[in-house]
């Protein structure tokens, strides 16, 4: 079948659109009977006792997936006569429940705001396994972090320096920082992901550096770990870590002529697939070969290998979850597909979320995938773009993806690789309220975050009268 010349150039025409392709959806993830099961759950179950839209979590994937990763890392150093320190990245999804996986799959867990704190803290994380992020800490953030004994702050500005150590001081206790650096290593991905760059609103200079850890060791409350550096984000390959490793171990090696380095966190953007047209390196081949580079740069260096840290998120909680969608209505448009004056169809399939649970398609264009979740079909495959029901033409779901021709209102829609940055940017955009999360392992399905209700939202609303109270 030919493809639709609407189509991006990287998507072809499945020879059965029914299909879950590899490497998209958690392990568990099959049809039986027609519908997709996932956690040995049918998705046709999940729909009918929460609803839809709906995230889904796989927690035996999660759960695998940071034990993968952190093996993968902490092996390939041992290799070269290091140790490497894995902290999950929180902001790319956290909740009570997933923290507490984290830390029982031994990860150490970052945080970027009080609230996420607050949550590591309600997990029952120990503290010194917790790091705490963000360009622009408010001082109460500082100081709930420092009284609380966080393992590690990093700091992002010079102005932060003196205000974490007054924070120690106050509490009497030594804060172990780390210093956040931009590298000058660009990620090859979108302008909204790539964070080492100088233009930016993160970290100092690479230049700055010897000069803040200068005013860090200062300070008797302040102890500095090392350099930190965050490259981007959905990074398939080892060459931009090891351009920004090489870098940062030149400036390393001039710290320690001034006292202790013994860390170097690298960060983490280790990407996962979206569509089929993705190719992630295996996270066994990509730590090799960062640690490779790593322990080569020291050798030439003359200096010890330091431990070091990394920060994945996406790479351990993307795969894990789906987005679940009921269809709503479905229509045929004739677009010019050509300057010839050809024309082609597009069918828009319309569904019941959209931007409000998954920002990303119109924050920076991100590329998902889709399939027919609760039954077969044997139609042939027809170009389709799965919308949200909100009032912005740019609501998209999924831009591209061929489904069975016979898609139609009712069906349940299945978008994996969900799991990281859709429920963490959820908004309440149109009074729409945030989807439930569902987690499923063996057989059984659990609310781990619950869904918003109306009643939620206009609870917030301080003109809200619900008749309980007398005027």
């Amino acid at each position: 079948m030919a493809s639709n010349p609407l189509a991006p150039p990287w998507l072809r025409v499945p020879d059965d659109a029914n299909a879950l392709a590899s490497g998209l959806w958690s392990r568990t993830v099959r049809r039986e009977g027609g519908a997709i099961e996932v956690g040995g759950v049918s998705v046709a179950e999940l729909a009918e006792r929460f609803g839809t839209p709906l995230y889904v979590v796989d927690e035996h994937e999660a759960r695998e997936r940071a034990v993968e990763v952190r093996s993968a890392l902490q092996r390939a150093f041992a290799e070269v006569g290091s140790a490497a320190k894995v902290y999950y990245a929180g902001k790319a999804f956290l909740s009570i429940e997933v923290a507490r996986w984290m830390a029982e799959a031994g990860l150490n867990i970052d945080v970027c705001s009080g609230g996420e704190l607050a949550v590591a803290l309600a997990a029952g994380v120990p503290v010194e396994r917790l790091g705490f992020h963000g360009n622009n800490k408010s001082l109460a953030e500082i100081d709930r972090a420092v009284s609380v004994g966080v393992g590690a702050l990093i700091i992002d500005s010079l102005q932060e320096i003196d205000r974490v150590a007054a924070a120690a001081s106050r509490h009497g206790v030594v804060q172990r920082v780390r210093l956040r650096v931009n590298s000058g290593v660009h990620a090859h991905t979108h302008a909204f992901l790539a964070t080492a760059h100088e233009d930016q609103k993160f970290g100092i200079a690479l230049d700055d550096a010897a000069e803040a850890v200068a005013r860090i060791r200062s300070h008797a409350g302040l102890g500095f770990l090392g350099l930190h550096c965050h490259i981007g984000s959905q990074i398939f390959g080892a060459d931009g870590f090891a351009e920004s490793a090489s870098r940062l171990l030149t400036v390393h090696q001039q710290l320690l002529a001034g006292g202790d380095v013994p860390e170097l966190n690298l960060g983490g953007g280790f990407g996962i697939s979206y569509t089929a047209a993705d190719d992630p390196a295996p996270i066994d081949q990509l730590a090799r070969s960062i640690a490779q580079t790593v322990a080569a740069a020291c050798e030439q260096l003359d200096i010890p290998v330091p431990a070091v840290a990394f920060e994945p998120g996406r790479s351990i909680i993307g795969t894990a979850g789906l987005t679940l969608y009921t269809v709503g209505t479905t229509k045929d448009v004739i677009v010019s597909a050509h300057d010839d004056g050809d024309t082609a169809v597009r069918r828009y399939v319309s569904v019941d979320g959209g931007m409000s649970d998954n920002a990303r398609p119109a924050l920076y264009g991100a590329d998902y995938s889709a399939r027919i979740a609760g039954r077969e079909s044997a139609a042939p495959p027809v170009l389709m773009r799965v919308a949200g029901k909100h009032c912005e033409s740019g609501d998209i779901v999924v831009d591209a993806d061929y489904l069975p021709g016979d898609v139609r209102p009712g069906d349940l829609l299945g978008v994996p690789a969900t799991g990281a940055y859709c429920w963490s940017l959820a908004s309440n955009y149109n009074y729409l309220g945030r989807p439930a999360v569902v987690a499923v392992r063996d057989g059984a399905a659990r609310v781990i975050v619950r869904g918003e209700t109306e009643a939620d939202l206009l609870a917030r609303d301080a003109a809200y009268d619900d008749g309980s109270t007398e005027r």
